[in-house]
């Protein structure tokens, strides 16, 4: 289970799809969740991402069935899940699908009730003054790790590799990696990529740092904020512009983002992609496909439409819904990103361009373009309809609507209406 796969899809043509294993079916387990495969598959998605299997403490236990996040024991399968045979058949189905799979990781803490706390020294945690583990934050059903004892470093690397060398996982998305040292993310992945050469680190963080020590995604959070801001009238498009050249400007080359509408935070605490976003939900899901630095996101609902909060400390499981208009929708993007290297993120993508137009607060008009593979996307990012006044230049001529496949000709002179939340993305094969 250890051999490595580079023939894998490049982390910047991917898609990630976020699974809630409790929710995703009315049986909440991994037996259940590897019939679903097929689906996502068809929906393009490259990379499974599970949230934390592992059993979950019972001190302090929060609703019914606790925290995802608060790991009783690393190195076993949450029984609520399933068995750790059902775990590796769930790897298997998506290993033989062309999938990647990798395990949420949460290093910064372990439940109250945690192995560790029995079976290893004391000064594996931080402890309050009485000697009782430091639960950080509110997270009163967690115990927070001592990473000034190196000690730690190398249980989390073996409990890590545990997961790499026997169970055929592809890597990690890393929980609040912003809240464990640095060194310590670069110490790792150095040792499990000299098993794996193919790792995938995802970090839930957005410093620069974190590129530079290990990680080949980080998270896009500040984006997202942008869109939910635009998508509610509190800015207007070109702050999320101003934020793209001024991310370009400080990151290493070639960055990749974790774009998303959603996720299990935001589903749950903030609600539906739908209350969050409004019209402009549709919108924002295919910008977050189009961006030079960015790697799409999905969450366990969002292929079917399901417009619902998530309880997150007890059972509430996702109806049993037949593909539909939303997964069509996402099943294009992916398309769309898949075939066109143009749409690719970071080393692998295409240039970007910007074309400049009139109405530059609620409109962004770009080219991206790799060798003769030509991406025009327009879109209105308003609430306002707009008349769209700009020349196109050299990129006129003959496309492809990406997403429903009819002819379309671009003039070299735009001056047309754009509705609400309109857009365009065309293709075109450069002569």
């Amino acid at each position: 289970m250890s051999a490595d796969n580079n023939s894998l899809r490049p982390c910047g043509a991917s898609v990630i799809y976020e699974l809630n294993v409790r929710q995703l079916t009315p049986e909440g387990n991994f037996a259940a969740a590897a019939s679903h495969l097929d689906t996502l598959r068809h929906a393009g998605i490259d990379i499974i991402w599970i949230m934390p299997p592992y059993p979950i403490g019972e001190a302090e236990r929060k609703g019914s069935l606790g925290s995802y996040y608060s790991v009783r024991d690393y190195c076993a399968i949450n029984p609520e899940f399933g068995t750790m045979a059902d775990f590796d058949g769930f790897v298997a189905r998506a290993h033989s699908l062309g999938m990647r799979v990798i395990l949420d990781w949460v290093a910064n803490h372990t439940a109250r009730d945690a192995r560790w706390l029995e079976e290893k020294p004391a000064d594996w945690y931080e402890r309050n003054a009485d000697g009782t583990p430091v639960a950080p934050f509110d997270w009163t059903d967690t115990a927070k790790l001592n990473y000034g004892n190196r000690a730690v470093w190398d249980g989390e690397l073996e409990s890590m590799r545990f997961w790499v060398t026997e169970h055929g996982v592809d890597g990690f998305r890393c929980d609040m990696a912003m809240l464990v040292p640095v060194e310590f993310w670069r110490y790792v992945t150095d040792e499990l990529r000299k098993i794996k050469p193919s790792l995938f680190m995802l970090a839930e963080a957005e410093g620069p740092e974190f590129f530079e020590n290990g990680f080949d995604v980080c998270y896009g959070w500040r984006l997202h904020h942008l869109l939910c801001d635009v998508a509610r009238s509190r800015c207007r498009i070109d702050a999320v512009r101003r934020y793209l050249y001024d991310e370009y400007g400080v990151l290493p080359s070639s960055p990749l983002r974790l774009l998303f509408t959603s996720n299990h935070d935001e589903n749950s605490w903030n609600g539906s992609e739908f209350e969050r976003l409004g019209d402009a939900a549709d919108a924002m899901a295919v910008f977050t496909y189009l961006l030079p630095s960015g790697v799409p996101l999905v969450y366990t609902g969002q292929e079917f439409g399901y417009d619902h909060r998530f309880a997150f400390f007890d059972r509430d499981p996702m109806p049993d819904i037949t593909p539909n208009a939303f997964t069509d929708l996402y099943h294009r993007l992916a398309d769309l990103r898949h075939d066109n290297a143009a749409l690719w993120s970071g080393a692998e993508g295409g240039d970007f361009v910007e074309i400049h137009n009139n109405a530059e607060d609620c409109m962004l008009s770009f080219v991206r373009t790799k060798g003769d593979n030509r991406v025009l996307c327009l879109l209105n990012l308003s609430p306002y309809t707009i008349q769209a006044d700009f020349d196109t230049g050299i990129y006129a001529g003959s496309y492809t609507d990406a997403l429903n496949g009819s002819h379309y000709e671009l003039p070299p002179h735009i001056d047309t209406y754009f509705a609400p939340w309109e857009y365009k993305i065309l293709i075109k094969k450069v002569e």
